[in-house]
């Protein structure tokens, strides 16, 4: 899996996450959780919508973005990525 993610995302030298990374995503998961079941709905959908949109303009990924190239790549998105890194 950690391959094809490689292959097909911009995420070339991705080898793994490090334990303070995974801590990191345990923690942020956790907030996310007690944020999610305290507010209504549509503050959760419209948090997340937000905030990919954000990462999408910042850094040229997101967790949509990396489901699409993982289920469907796209050359023209992925030259899109790295010309941000470049």
């Amino acid at each position: 899996m950690i391959e094809r993610y490689r292959a097909t995302t911009m995420s070339l030298d991705y080898y793994g996450d490090s334990v303070a990374n995974s801590l990191g995503d345990i923690a942020a998961f956790l907030l996310g959780y007690l944020g999610a079941t305290a507010l209504p709905v549509w503050v959760s959908i419209v948090g997340f919508i937000v905030v990919d949109g954000l990462l999408v303009i910042w850094i040229r990924d997101s967790l949509l973005l990396n489901v699409l190239m993982l289920l469907h790549p796209i050359e023209s998105v992925k030259r899109w990525q790295l010309e941000h890194i470049h």
